[in-house]
């Protein structure tokens, strides 16, 4: 089992208007990614709009990415679901699409008790063989994980990492500290990267490294190499590409930039909208401000 470091990018799902998926377009992107140094990818994540799309369509878009790979780096799949026994299909169907990990969400409609959530994260992980990310996004999900939680289920073997998206710096540090070495810390876009880093993080999961992957990988290597300052440079040129995510929808954001760089990926999955042309129009001049319309 690898460990897994450095920069995921959060794949976009691109799905015509027939609901199919456009294999081709993200074949390029992931050969694109590759070429650009990415550590890892991360098809099915929110910018892949995993609540958005069928069962058929989420394994179509883990299918296609697996065989773009082609085993160059490690695909960690999002499964996300409502219930016990589909989170176990849909990780299991990911995995034997040949995904190497599983990054496991849970949704919830109503509150679930910690000994509930514990279930399912640990039947998550005894029915796949690599390992799994847990994410969680307290400002999208009724059921966040407590750090008495994280530190029981770092005990289950191959819950190896966690992806924290609530903002909270701090609060990765606690679950560094409660943990004690049995959990890796992946950072979100909504985090400073460089600060994560500093702080024992091992790398980033985030849709925008799908618009700027050579400046977040550059980013990541100066920070491993603990060139603080030249880190720090690239995450102050990074920022604004970030705080556009703050702004807008974050699957029309990604898809926009990508297709501002050439990959018509369409539009987000209705009722979702795509950005209106002053938002477009915006995103184009950070892109370019960042060297990524080059």
């Amino acid at each position: 089992m690898r460990a897994l470091h450095g920069v995921f990018p959060y794949l976009v799902s691109p799905i015509d208007a027939e609901g199919r998926v456009m294999r081709e377009v993200l074949a390029r992107l992931v050969e694109h990614l590759i070429a650009a140094g990415v550590h890892g990818l991360t098809p099915l994540g929110s910018t892949g709009e995993f609540a958005y799309l069928t069962p058929a369509q989420k394994l179509a878009v883990v299918e296609t990415v697996v065989e773009a790979a082609a085993g160059r780096v490690p695909v960690i799949a999002g499964v996300a679901a409502t219930t016990t026994a589909e989170a176990l299909a849909l990780a299991r169907a990911a995995m034997a699409c040949g995904a190497d990990g599983i990054m496991a969400t849970l949704e919830a409609y109503f509150p679930i008790p910690d000994e509930g959530i514990e279930a399912y994260f640990t039947a998550v992980a005894a029915a796949v063989d690599g390992p799994v990310v847990l994410y969680t996004n307290p400002h999208f999900q009724r059921a966040d994980l407590s750090l008495p939680l994280i530190r029981r289920l770092s005990r289950v073997p191959n819950i190896r990492y966690i992806k924290d998206a609530s903002t909270n710096t701090g609060r990765l540090l606690s679950i560094l500290t409660e943990t004690e070495g049995r959990m890796q810390v992946f950072a979100a876009s909504s985090h400073i990267p460089a600060c994560v880093m500093l702080i024992g993080g091992v790398g980033w999961m985030a849709g925008p490294a799908c618009l700027v992957p050579r400046q977040s990988v550059a980013l990541y290597e100066r920070a491993r190499a603990g060139d603080w300052a030249g880190a720090m440079a690239l995450q102050r040129d990074l920022w604004a590409v970030n705080q556009a995510f703050a702004r807008y929808n974050l699957a029309a954001c990604v898809k926009a930039g990508l297709d501002l760089q050439g990959f018509p990926v369409g539009d987000p999955v209705p009722p979702q909208a795509a950005l209106d042309p002053e938002a477009r129009a915006e995103l184009r001049h950070i892109l370019d401000a960042a060297g990524a319309l080059t």
